[in-house]
């Protein structure tokens, strides 16, 4: 089983996420999208008809969305197969946070590694049926 096929964005917290996002769009041009993040789009090597996107987003300090990770950044990761993945992973002793959950651009779970980090799994849905493209 194929396991990790991407980097599906970073999260990062901030005191203060509006400053944040003026400060990388004045001297980066990250320009933020009204959700409070930007994605950068790419295509699929192996299927050029495919559009995925990595997301970039600033969190407040005290969001609780990285817990339970008290580490100031948090990876999602793409994956192909995430309940494969999910029950390969417990079977590894891998810790779990959470169940699985299905949003408009696909489904989500979350493990913690071996330094405490959060992590955020990502199974995308067909770029064709993704809202956000």
């Amino acid at each position: 089983m194929k396991r990790v096929t991407g980097i599906g964005g970073l999260f990062f917290k901030s005191g203060d996420p509006a400053k944040a996002l003026d400060w990388y769009r004045e001297h980066l041009g990250i320009e933020a999208a009204d959700w409070g993040g930007f994605a950068f789009r790419w295509r699929e090597h192996d299927e050029a008809e495919e559009v995925g996107y990595t997301v970039w987003s600033p969190f407040p300090d005290d969001t609780t969305y990285f817990a339970p990770s008290d580490g100031s950044f948090m990876f999602n990761f793409r994956v192909d197969d995430l309940v494969g993945l999910i029950d390969a992973l417990e079977s590894e002793g891998v810790e779990v946070v959470g169940d699985i959950e299905e949003h408009e651009n696909g489904k989500f779970a979350w493990i913690v590694d071996l330094e405490g980090r959060k992590i955020e799994l990502w199974e995308p849905v067909p770029s064709a049926d993704d809202p956000y493209l």
